[in-house]
Parts: C-alpha cells; structure tokens; sequence
C-alpha cells in the first residue's frame, strides 16, 4: 500500500522521492507516532510535502489511497478504519448530537452499515434510498436528503450532514489559487526601493573584513539597516457592498503591511470626503480630517485605494450625496485633492474589469483617477505597481 501511496503523489505532481519514502517507513518502524490514521497522516503528510501550495493535493491523494475516496485522480476501493470513526465521531460530535442519531440507530450500526455498502456497492449510483452516492434520500452520499447523514464528498445542500467525509483542511493554500496573501505580496515587491537608513545597527561583514585587514586589528562596522523606502498611503472601502470582498481586502492589507515599512492606511465608505478613520467600531467619534492626511503625509506618498466604486453616482459628484452624513463638498472634490497631492495614485477594483461599462459610479471614478483604475488580481496588481513606479 506505501508503495502504491508514493507512486499516487508523484502522479498528483508531488515530488516524493524514495529517500522520504524510506525516512516515514523508519518513523513508522521506531513507533514515533501513535497508532492512529489522524498521526499517520500528519507524519506522512510533514515527510513528503515541501511546499505549502501542495497540501490540498495530498489531502486527495490521500482520501484515494487509505479511504477510498472519489477523486480527481480516480477511485480506490473503499476501507473505513473503525477507530478512524470513532475518533471522528468524539471530536466532532458533542453528546447530545450522539443521542440524536439513535433516531437511525446506535453510531455502530450506522457506521456498520456505511462500511456494508461501500464494499457491497458497485460503481456509482445517483438517486434511491439505500445506495450510497448523489441524490436520493439515503443517509449516506451527498446532494439528496436525510436529516441525519453521513456526506461523502460533494457539496452540502441542506446543511444538516453528521460528518463531511471529505472536508479537506488545506484546500485555500492549493497552489493553482489565483490570488492569496503570497501571490499579493510577490506583486507589491515591484514597488520597492531599497535604502539603508536610521541608526546603524547591522554589522556590516564586507567593511568589516576589509576594516581590519587594513588596520591589522578587529575594525567593527555597523550600518543601517536595509528596508524598503517606498512610503504608502493605503484607503481602504469598508461595508455596504464591499462585503463580499472584504477576505480579498484583509489579504491585500496584509501581503502591504509586511512589505511596506513605511505604510499608513485609513477606511472611507464608497467615496473619500472631508473625513476617514482607522477603526471601524468607531467610525462616527474617531474621524481623522482628510486635509490633515494631506498636510501630515508628503507627496512623495505612493496613493493607493481599494473599493468597488459602486455607488449613486450623485454621491460623488454632488454636495449632500454621501449616504451617511451631509457633505459640504463632493466626493470628486476630494479626490482631486488627494490625486493632486499624491502624484503617484491608483484604484484596485475587486469587480472584474469587464463589468465595469454597466456602472455610471465606476466610470466617473476611473474618469477622476485619471484612468488608473485597475482590477484587484495578480494581473491587475502588476499593472498598478508598474504605474506607481512611474516618475510623475
């Protein structure tokens, strides 16, 4: 079977050699882990992956080969360890909910009776009442109805399954994800611009070497630290309908804060006006006026907001347009101001560029920023920092 296991995950595009085959073999021999599935996986699994992207790829070959799982990469015949579910049944079900499911019978016979079918069922079946697969009212498979199931792969419908039997842990670091924390981070490294400055405290090894080579004696030299430059001023576009994107916001925020030494950021809702803030809970008593970000911060700033720019378009171009308070001056007015102030500006919109015609709002903001509006993906990040790099 181990064999099988390490053929699997190069199929899958893991590269596990045979010397980490031999080393989890040793562990295994020298009992440095429980007996249980649950510390076997996480033995094999901190032996054969190297890279984090990879995780959710294991996580599948692995279902396949020890629990025969339906996957992408086939199907294995199906052997369920009893003590794998009984471990699942103590930590996921509380003793009320084990109660419940007498309604089916005691845990041992439902779980018996899952292990029946899966080795006498033969292929795959859609639909019935007894059978497990796809539809149908048995309580075992995925996509029909039982109050009280096991789901096997699949997508919840009901939201009522006593276990989800292939729930895999690491499915958001899988490599092929389009955008994350990484690959934003990996973007904004084009707007660096390293210096070395402030106190000097890292011992700098070249001039040390050479220091006292000349002077026939230990010459220590210290310097700056090397960081980069590049200062950020970053908005940011809470609530309303920036709810759904509000994860791709927090990745962005934190892939900018660990790059950007130099890096300030406040919150504004739909349109930037006389006033932003740096916390959410007290948006309406802690205002920071927008004219002293504009007199603090130097224009050497690097501009960026975030947002959908989706709106009435009356909120930016009229006084009194703003959804929560009266605004003496227009959202437009004010971005004029910061785009004036901050040569270097750009937006990053989290709608897909080819929706953006159908919105009035997103035109004029565009029209505003001097058509430097760019979609919040890797493609659109690259573009943007390529535009901030730029001498204005």
């Amino acid at each position: 079977m181990f064999l099988n296991f390490l053929d699997e995950l190069r199929l899958a595009g893991i590269p596990a050699s045979m010397k980490e085959h031999l080393v989890l073999l040793e562990a295994l021999d020298r009992d440095v882990i429980g007996r249980s599935p649950e510390d076997f996986y996480y033995l094999a699994r901190a032996t054969y992956v190297k890279d984090e992207g990879l995780l959710d790829r294991f996580d599948q070959v692995f279902a396949k080969v020890f629990r025969g799982l339906e996957t992408s990469y086939g199907v294995q015949g199906a052997e369920i360890p009893e003590k794998w579910l009984k471990a699942v049944a103590e930590k996921y079900l509380t003793p009320e909910e084990m109660a419940a499911i007498k309604s089916l019978g005691s845990w041992d016979e439902i779980m018996e009776t899952l292990k029946k079918r899966l080795e006498e069922q033969q292929g795959r079946h859609q639909g019935g009442n007894k059978w497990i697969g796809t539809g149908g009212t048995s309580p075992y498979g995925n996509s029909g109805y039982n109050p009280e199931g096991v789901r096997i792969g699949g997508e919840s419908v009901h939201k009522r399954a006593l276990k989800v039997w292939d729930q895999r842990e690491f499915r958001n670091l899988d490599s092929t994800r389009e955008l994350g924390t990484r690959n934003i981070k990996v973007a904004l490294r084009r707007l660096r611009r390293f210096a070395r400055e402030g106190a000097a405290d890292e011992l700098d090894i070249d001039a040390t070497i050479n220091g006292t080579a000349r002077q026939g004696w230990l010459d220590v030299v210290m310097r700056p630290e090397r960081h980069n430059a590049v200062k950020l001023l970053l908005f940011l576009d809470v609530g309303g309908s920036m709810d759904p994107w509000v994860e791709l916001s927090e990745e962005l925020f934190s892939a900018a804060t660990s790059e950007f030494k130099n890096m300030e950021f406040f919150y504004f809702h739909n349109c930037p006006y006389e006033g932003v803030w740096k916390d959410n809970r007290r948006r309406f008593t802690e205002r920071t006026p927008t004219w002293d970000v504009l007199h603090k911060y130097g224009h050497d700033y690097k501009l960026v907001f975030v947002g959908d720019a989706s709106m009435s378009p009356y909120e930016i171009t009229h006084p009194g347009g703003s959804v929560e308070h009266f605004n003496e001056e227009s959202g437009a007015v004010w971005l004029q101001r910061m785009t004036n102030t901050y040569p270097a500006a750009a937006w990053l919109n989290p709608i897909p560029e080819a929706q953006w015609g159908y919105s009035q709002s997103i035109r004029i903001v565009r029209e505003l920023l001097g058509d430097r509006m760019y979609p919040l993906t890797l493609e659109g990040l690259d573009d943007a920092m390529r535009e901030l790099t730029r001498k204005r």
